[in-house]
């Protein structure tokens, strides 16, 4: 097994048995939601080698201090990282590296080089997140259960626009061209709530245009369009695919055992013929398993036709398959052809 399953295993260990569970948002699914990005970003830069692993290392071990609680556990994260990796006989060197690129998440570092700044990048992420409010509840409310901090709803809101505007900015390209415009997104629904909580819970008619068009910018209207056409040729083409392998096959193998049965079989009473008999019946047999796996054969592969509300959730599902939701109620499918309408990445993700 290689290094970076050994630490994947060793911190989902780790924080199972001792992570306690006030701790809702630095857990397992964070550290797993920063794997992914680091690994998406990687492949952006084109970052490879020794830098890729110790990426994937770091990004592993960089919240693990956490079991013994939040204070300074940057560094404390590293010294846990360089540990591990001396259990496993790993050089030195490359685990001072990783140690070093744990320490450059801490938010008032800055990045050296390029492979620190895929990782804090990576680790500030989620301030791109399509779900950025429900993380930022989830750090809001593990404030709460282990530092004792308590902020109102509009102290909450104007702290994480202060954080987006003036304590963060991305390093990579990546982060620039592509978290920057979705981190943009979130500071103007931060805005639009301050403006709400400002206003006694009333929205102005101005902060409800804003919002309708926000609404509008992330609804890809063209790619709704170009998602039922799609999904529409696609279903047409299966069928008419399975209709014209079928009538080929069928249509050959029933035109050999007519000419057979019109042609061969009468002759076959004739004793000068009894060396036709067995080429015959070998013919015929072939011909009619060759009908059978040619009727098999043009059956759909389909999966089990159902998905549920989490699989929607978790952007698994292809809902422009219909294999993939044939057993599926129609108030269901319904809901979720909606939930993948309003989700830009969902829905071009599907049509590839």
């Amino acid at each position: 097994m290689d290094i970076v399953k050994e630490a994947e295993n060793y911190v989902y260990n780790l924080f199972k048995d001792k992570l306690s569970s006030e701790y809702i948002y630095h857990n397992y699914n964070h550290t797993l939601r920063v794997v992914n990005d680091v690994k998406k970003i990687l492949a952006a830069e084109g970052v490879k080698g020794d830098d890729e692993e110790a990426l994937l290392l770091a990004a592993w071990f960089h919240d693990v201090a956490y079991v013994e609680g939040n204070e300074g556990h940057e560094a404390r994260s590293a010294t846990m990282a360089a540990e591990f990796l001396h259990l496993q006989g790993y050089p030195q060197v490359k685990a001072e590296r990783v140690a070093q690129l744990i320490e450059a998440t801490r938010m008032d570092a800055e990045p050296v080089d390029l492979a620190a700044q895929v990782l804090r990048d990576a680790d500030c992420a989620h301030f791109a997140d399509s779900n950025y409010a429900g993380l930022s509840e989830l750090l809001r409310e593990e404030w709460r259960l282990t530092q004792g901090k308590v902020y109102t709803d509009l102290e909450w809101a104007i702290g994480n626009r202060k954080m987006l505007l003036n304590g963060h900015r991305f390093y990579t390209q990546f982060g620039k061209e592509m978290l920057q415009p979705l981190k943009e997104k979130n500071i103007t629904e931060l805005q639009v709530r301050i403006n709400a909580l400002q206003s006694g819970g009333k929205k102005s008619s101005k902060d409800k245009l804003n919002k309708k068009k926000l609404e509008k910018i992330d609804r890809p209207d063209r790619g709704i369009d170009t998602m039922f056409r799609v999904t529409l040729n696609n279903h047409t083409r299966l069928s008419e695919i399975a209709d014209s392998k079928a009538n080929i096959l069928l249509s050959v193998n029933a035109i050999i055992i007519s000419i057979a049965l019109t042609t061969l079989l009468p002759k076959l009473d004739s004793p000068g013929n009894a060396h036709l008999v067995t080429p015959t019946l070998i013919l015929m047999s072939f011909s009619v398993v060759s009908i059978i796996f040619a009727i098999l054969s043009t059956r759909p592969k389909v999966t089990s036709g159902t998905f549920t509300r989490d699989d929607i959730a978790a952007k698994k599902v292809n809902l422009l398959f219909f294999g993939n939701f044939y057993k599926v109620p129609l108030g269901e499918y319904e809901w979720a052809m909606h939930e993948m309408m309003k989700d830009r990445d969902y829905l071009y993700n599907s049509e590839k």
